[in-house]
């Protein structure tokens, strides 16, 4: 089965459970197959969860959530070493972290001491404690969700701790017609409990390593190259985009044109695909933040300046 087949029997899976919000799905199943992370930033009760939930059921992975305050410890995600009396030697007790689909729910409440757990596990998919590294399972997928209105007893991410992200995106509200068909599906029973799993989580890891063959000629490099190095030259922006913000960009681009159906990247996908990717990596002067400019716009101006290449990026 192609790549794109498989993408859409997972997107269709999930629009049973979520109404109206196929772009955003098709975005998370992106950012599941190029092997990133997502940040969902939104109002509560938009269906994050469900969002989550109704994923791992699709891919047959197993799922865990975790709620985020500011008294959780490290050890509360990555477990701990306790001493078993009877064994009389230290044994591991695996935390949460050791799951395939990870609901980081409202992420920005716990202190950085505990964001910062995340930052070996969601690069490295491994865990470091008491010196011992334990591989986490594979594929392994963090939904992280934060907040954008109640700022109170919250805790911003770190730079760092958001470059992790392939991707920020927020489902939204729905509206009327929406609205009514997500009512008429929850009013009799919950279609989460309906949906079955369409594909096997050891296809979701061979997908990921066949993503990496999606062709991208040197022209497209060269077009993430300008759209990323202009971030470095803008007036507004304090912080620009990274080094991981290039292979982040490309990866997502590869997923994107495989779930397309296409065997290699069209300068339309990196286009599409930028203000998701790099809008959460730049960080703007405070002149312009005060006067509620958003990284956001400085993105799709980029966009609209950079020269987009117009030859044939097929092989």
């Amino acid at each position: 089965m192609q790549i794109s087949e498989i993408a859409s029997k997972i997107i269709e899976n999930i629009s049973k459970v979520i109404v109206g919000k196929e772009k955003t799905i098709e975005l998370v199943v992106t950012s599941l197959f190029a092997g990133g992370h997502v940040l969902l930033e939104d109002v509560p009760g938009t269906g994050k969860t469900m969002l989550s939930k109704a994923l791992a059921k699709s891919i047959s992975c197993n799922f865990k959530r975790i709620q985020f305050t500011p008294d959780l410890l490290p050890s509360d995600l990555t477990g701990i070493y306790y001493f078993n009396m009877k064994t009389q030697e230290f044994e591991f007790r695996p935390g949460p972290i050791f799951t395939n689909i990870l609901l980081a729910d409202e992420i920005n409440r716990a202190t950085p001491r505990t964001q910062s757990s995340l930052l070996e596990c969601m690069e490295e998919r491994q865990v470091t404690i008491d010196g011992v590294t334990h591989k986490l399972d594979e594929p392994f997928f963090v939904i992280a969700t934060q907040n954008p209105i109640e700022i109170q007893g919250t805790y911003p991410l770190p730079e760092a701790q958001l470059d992790r992200f392939l991707m920020k995106l927020s489902l939204g509200y729905t509206n009327k017609e929406e609205t009514i068909q997500m009512l008429t599906r929850f009013r009799e029973k919950n279609p989460l409990d309906e949906i079955e799993a369409v594909v096997s989580k050891e296809e979701i890891t061979k997908i990921q390593e066949k993503i990496k063959e999606v062709y991208v000629s040197e022209d497209i490099l060269g077009y993430i190259y300008e759209i990323c190095n202009s971030t470095r030259m803008h007036e507004m922006v304090q912080l620009p985009a990274s080094n991981r913000s290039f292979i982040a960009l490309m990866r997502a681009s590869q997923s994107f044109a495989a779930i397309k159906g296409s065997d290699f990247v069209l300068p339309d996908y990196v286009k599409y695909l930028a203000p998701y990717v790099l809008s959460h990596r730049i960080l703007l002067k405070n002149q312009y933040i005060i006067k509620n400019t958003k990284s956001v716009d400085v993105i799709n101006e980029i966009l609209e300046k950079v020269n987009v290449p117009s030859e044939n990026f097929a092989f």
